[in-house]
């Protein structure tokens, strides 16, 4: 299992479909995954800190975690077949939950649990994305960003079908 962290939530054009980006740490591969528009609005509130006014459902998923006297210990993402994406989330007492990786993903943020994904998905869907050599860290993020657009621009669901 390879570590990932999540770098946000971006639209692919021309579809204007959702897409969480993951990136392997200590590694240059990226992973996109086609989500839902509300998963990808769960996902874009946490890592900007937002807190609604009333919580939305990943939030009260977290809070029941917690209220329960349980912690999730890590989130993983295990199974890729016909371009549909799998994950687990894992808990304190070794409990597995089947789950879709966006879910998973908006509850990891909410609760501080880091993400992994096997290298076999990274293998087969992952983009390498050679990483800058400048220190300067927003250029750096500019750089990575750019670097993502011109992925999308060129990138379609289908090339992750490996039928």
């Amino acid at each position: 299992m390879r570590e990932v962290d999540v770098v946000g939530v971006r639209v692919e054009m021309p579809s204007s479909q959702p897409i969480v980006l993951l990136r392997e740490v200590g590694g240059e591969r990226y992973l996109p995954i086609w989500i839902g528009a509300a998963e990808a609005s769960a996902i874009a509130f946490a890592q900007q800190g937002m807190e609604p006014p009333r919580p939305l459902t990943h939030d009260l998923f977290a809070e029941t975690i917690r209220v329960l006297g349980h912690t999730l210990s890590q989130v993983r993402i295990v199974n890729l077949t016909d371009g549909v994406f799998e994950a687990i989330i894992v808990f304190d007492d070794k409990t597995e939950i089947s789950a879709r990786p966006s879910d998973s993903i908006a509850l990891a943020l909410r609760t501080g649990t880091p993400v992994f994904c096997t290298e076999e998905i990274l293998a087969e869907a992952g983009i390498p994305v050679p990483d800058s050599e400048t220190d300067d860290d927003e250029v750096v993020e500019e750089e990575e960003v750019e670097r993502f657009r011109e992925f999308l621009d060129h990138v379609t669901p289908e090339d992750f079908d490996k039928s």
